[in-house]
C-alpha cells in the first residue's frame, strides 16, 4: 500500500470520486490548478454498504502519497473509507464537502472529524462546497473557522467564489475570477456576464448558476431552512455584488421613480 512520496515542492492532492458530481469537480480542479499542483484521482466503488466493516475490501492495493485528500463521495459508505485513505496516502489534511446531506450525514460528519482528530489530521466539511474560504466555511448560522495551511492553500484557488468586475457605461465589460467554485460554476458565470447590464447582473447570475447546472441538493436542508442549491446560488450572487462594489450600489440606492435634481 505504498506509492511515490509527495514532493516538498509540489502540492499533491487526491480526489476521491464516485460519480458525476465528484468527477466534474475533480476534472475542473485538475484542469485549472496552479502549475505547482499535482491532482491525482481515484474512482471509488459506486456501491458501498451503509456500514463498512472492512475498508480494505473496497480500497485499491495502493494510492499515491499526497498532502490533501478531497473526499467527493456520493454515499455515506465512502466517508468510512477516508481514515484508511488518509493512512495509505500520508495525507495531512482532508476536505469533505457536503453538497448533499445523504453523502455526509450529520452524525457521520461528527464521527469523521473525531476519527481524523485521533490521527492529528484536520478536516473541513464545507456545506456547500462553494462556502469554503481561506479561514471559514459554511453560511450563517453554521459558520466554522479553521487555520490549516494545506486547506488554506487549496481554498485560495477553489471554494467560495470571488470576482473582480469591470464596468463601463453601466454594463459589465470584464470579469476576472479570483477564486473559482470547485465545480467551475464561477468561471462559467463570469464568461457569460460580459455585456450584461449592471442592474440585471445579480438576477442573471442566479439564472446562470441553475443553467450550469449546479448539482447541489434540491432537498430542504434543516440547518439553512433552504436547499443547498439555493444556498450555493446566494454565494455566487453575493460574490458578484461584492465584485461590482459601488457600481451596483449606485443603481440600487435610487428609489423607484427618483429623478436626479442635477441631470
Amino acid at each position: 500500500m505504498k506509492g511515490a512520496s509527495a514532493s516538498d515542492n509540489l502540492f499533491q492532492i487526491l480526489s476521491v470520486t464516485q460519480g458525476k458530481w465528484g468527477e466534474r469537480i475533480a476534472e475542473n480542479i485538475a484542469a485549472n490548478a496552479p502549475t505547482d499542483w499535482v491532482v491525482h484521482s481515484w474512482a471509488a466503488p459506486r456501491v458501498l454498504p451503509p456500514i463498512v466493516d472492512d475498508p480494505e475490501d473496497f480500497l485499491p492495493p495502493s494510492l499515491p502519497q499526497v498532502d490533501l485528500v478531497l473526499a467527493l463521495g456520493e454515499v455515506a459508505g465512502l466517508v468510512q473509507l477516508i481514515p484508511d485513505i488518509v493512512k495509505m496516502t500520508g495525507a495531512k489534511a482532508v476536505v469533505a464537502p457536503i453538497d448533499r446531506n445523504e453523502s455526509v450525514p450529520p452524525g457521520l460528519a461528527t464521527q469523521l472529524t473525531q476519527w481524523l482528530k485521533e490521527i492529528d489530521v484536520p478536516v473541513a466539511l464545507p456545506k456547500p462546497f462553494c462556502s469554503l474560504a481561506e479561514d471559514t466555511y459554511n453560511r450563517k448560522p453554521l459558520v466554522e473557522t479553521y487555520d490549516d495551511p494545506l486547506i488554506q492553500r487549496f481554498a485560495a484557488h477553489f471554494g467560495k467564489p470571488e470576482f473582480r468586475v469591470t464596468v463601463e457605461d453601466e454594463k459589465i465589460v470584464a470579469v476576472e475570477v479570483e477564486r473559482d467554485s470547485a465545480c467551475g460554476c464561477a468561471k462559467y458565470v463570469a464568461d457569460n456576464l460580459i455585456g450584461v447590464k449592471v442592474d440585471e447582473s445579480v438576477e442573471k447570475t442566479g439564472m446562470l448558476h441553475h443553467h450550469f447546472p449546479c448539482l447541489a441538493s434540491m432537498n430542504q436542508d434543516r440547518d439553512y431552512n433552504d436547499t443547498l442549491m439555493h444556498v450555493s446560488g446566494h454565494f455566487l450572487q453575493d460574490a458578484i455584488k461584492e465584485g461590482l462594489g459601488s457600481n451596483l450600489s449606485t443603481l440600487y440606492i435610487k428609489p423607484a421613480g427618483h429623478v436626479d435634481e442635477n441631470p
